[in-house]
């Protein structure tokens, strides 16, 4: 089978009703794609036109019905609002083996115009997430297809390339959204490597957790952290764990070497030692932390090679709202996760201090910083799109 390039779009309800966590999670778990590409985009009239022109187009050779129920919605309902304002719609970038057939599987299909009602079991993302409701006069009461993935490679390609002129056209943090709150600041958070190395349902379920804040996601991004930006990113913890550690292991190594040798050593003696072999080991407990995010230790990394993306993943995410920092950050806790209250993140998915299973920042001062450093406005999606596009017309 082929590698393919495929894309699941998650529409503005249900990202208004908090579904992206269970959507991810079905996606990520029940496929064996790789999730290379994520980005909020905020669709244009002429974009939700081309669209749904594309679906009116193939659907529409297999199910006229269909192909009139999909490009109406794409029209009525991603489309700006008459006060200019848009809706969200949550893209999500696959690459793997047969990707349109396995991404069509597990979001499932609605009912066609030869059979309108169908035995709903929940085992679909469309079984579980979407409507399509008629009245007894056979007219349709309600729709909502939850997501839309193209089946067929044939449209996957065509609709890659709309998406991958707007994407990069836009802002990778979006405004002039609907909803929008007063008083609204926003947070970053990094679902970190250790949720990415199998397919599983964490990062899915991470999210869910988040939203039990009521904050909006309003930028996105599958990110590769540097060694540079890493080293940047924790730069601040170097000093607090030399702080911190060094004289504990300075205070250990003073009391082994007066047990292990008989020796009545110096006082100043264990200051030495907390400057030797107690900074070495908070060092190189940091450079674990670099390890840990960008996939490579600092100490090992040739200079040319330190600003290349790392070897490992992570997702980045943007909410936004009132108290975002404070929530985020209850919903997340503590650093240590053998200290996290119940029902919290880090309590559920983290295992030690390093492995927290995920960051947020801590302040507006922290948030700035931290953006700058990951340039959360760089979105390497549409890149990656024209990348696959171009080896396909080869």
């Amino acid at each position: 089978m082929a590698v393919e390039l495929s894309f699941v779009l998650i529409t503005p309800y249900s990202l208004m009703k908090s579904r992206t966590g269970g959507i991810l999670a079905r996606l990520l778990s029940r496929t064996d794609l790789d999730l290379v590409g994520a980005q909020m985009l905020t669709p244009s009239r002429e974009f939700a036109e081309t669209y749904a022109a594309s679906m009116r187009k193939h659907v529409g050779k297999r199910d006229e019905f269909a192909a009139k129920l999909f490009s109406d919605y794409m029209l009525d309902n991603l489309s700006p609002l008459p006060d200019g304002s848009r809706e969200r719609v949550l893209m999500l970038l696959f690459k793997g083996e047969d990707a349109c057939a396995k991404l069509s599987a597990v979001v499932g299909q609605l009912p066609n115009a030869k059979n309108r009602k169908t035995n709903i079991i929940g085992e679909t993302i469309r079984d579980t997430y979407a409507d399509l409701v008629f009245n007894r006069d056979g007219s349709l009461n309600y729709f909502e297809p939850a997501v839309f993935t193209p089946p067929l490679s044939d449209a996957c390609e065509e609709r890659l390339g709309m998406l991958a002129d707007f994407a990069e056209a836009s802002e990778n943090i979006v405004t002039n959204t609907t909803h929008q709150e007063p008083n609204s600041e926003r947070t970053l958070v990094i679902i970190k490597p250790d949720n990415w190395r199998c397919p599983s349902v964490k990062p899915g379920n991470i999210i869910d957790m988040l939203s039990r804040t009521g904050l909006r996601i309003v930028g996105c991004k599958i990110y590769q952290m540097s060694v540079a930006e890493a080293l940047e990113f924790y730069g601040p913890v170097q000093n607090a764990l030399r702080k911190k550690l060094a004289p504990i292991i300075g205070k250990k190594a003073f009391d082994r070497l007066s047990e292990e040798f008989g020796l009545k050593l110096r006082p100043e003696s264990e200051q030495m030692l907390t400057d030797s072999i107690g900074r070495d080991y908070a060092d190189d407990q940091f450079n674990k932390i670099v390890e840990f995010m960008s996939g490579r230790r600092p100490d090992e990394c040739p200079s040319e090679e330190l600003n290349r993306p790392g070897k490992v993943k992570c997702m980045i995410l943007i909410y936004e709202g009132p108290d975002a920092v404070k929530k985020i950050r209850n919903v997340l806790g503590p650093t240590d996760p053998t200290k996290a209250p119940g029902g919290t993140i880090r309590r559920e998915f983290g295992h030690d201090v390093m492995v927290n299973t995920a960051h947020a920042s801590d302040s507006q001062e922290s948030f700035e910083r931290e953006s700058r450093i990951i340039k959360i406005q760089n979105n390497p999606m549409a890149s990656l799109i024209r990348a696959h596009l171009a080896t396909m017309k080869q």
